[in-house]
């Protein structure tokens, strides 16, 4: 997917898939991936998530990576906090305490850069890329975090009905995805479309929120 796209999502504002709260599945299902305070969770095209905060809050570290440079001082912004600014082979490294982030090309992120990383939660990366690319983004999140468990939320719908992003990613993708390098417990999978009334406008019938525990 084109860069630019996302670079004017940002600029414009348009952010439909910015939550305006913690999400409530990170909440209820945190603890399946077994932390203890102090340890680090890698976020995947993070954009300025209030999730950021609260696993801050439960006392973990947090490694982030965005392409946009506009969502990471957001980010920073939200949080009070004044990050130093590095560059890196991708863009720039921002860093204040427990929290990095790494603003710029993910596909360019190498298990160096990162340290040590205990699990990893994705609740919009994944479904923001296309079928295209999602082969080698799982490949990327196995190398880059030595199979470091991953709580896992993906929107599954019909995709004739609507084009991403988000895009639909159902059980059978996942599982294509990375069967060969997890054990995959399906956590949950909830109609939500009553909640989504954008989904409904562009035409789709049914929509799914699903949640995945990858060990």
């Amino acid at each position: 997917m084109d860069p630019t796209f996302w670079h004017q999502k940002w600029q414009n504002s348009e952010l439909g898939f910015h939550l305006p709260q913690v999400h409530p599945l990170l909440k209820r299902y945190l603890g399946g991936l077994s932390l203890e305070a102090g340890q680090t969770v890698f976020l995947p095209l993070c954009g300025k998530t209030l999730d950021i905060g609260y696993l801050l809050e439960q006392g973990f570290s947090v490694i982030g990576a965005e392409l946009s440079d506009k969502a990471v001082t957001d980010l920073f912004a939200s949080l009070n906090r004044q990050p130093d600014i590095t560059p890196w082979q991708g863009g720039n490294r921002y860093r204040h305490g427990d929290l990095t982030v790494f603003q710029g090309d993910i596909f360019l992120l190498q298990p160096d850069d990162l340290e040590a990383v205990d699990a990893i939660y994705d609740r919009a990366a994944l479904v923001a890329l296309p079928d295209s690319m999602r082969e080698r983004y799982a490949r990327h999140m196995v190398t880059l975090n030595d199979k470091a468990p991953q709580l896992l939320i993906t929107l599954e719908y019909d995709q004739q009905q609507m084009d991403g992003p988000p895009f639909s990613v159902g059980e059978q993708q996942v599982r294509t995805l990375y069967d060969n390098d997890y054990r995959i417990a399906p956590l949950s999978r909830k109609m939500i479309l009553d909640h989504e009334p954008v989904f409904r406008e562009r035409g789709v019938t049914a929509l799914y929120e699903n949640v995945f525990l990858l060990t």
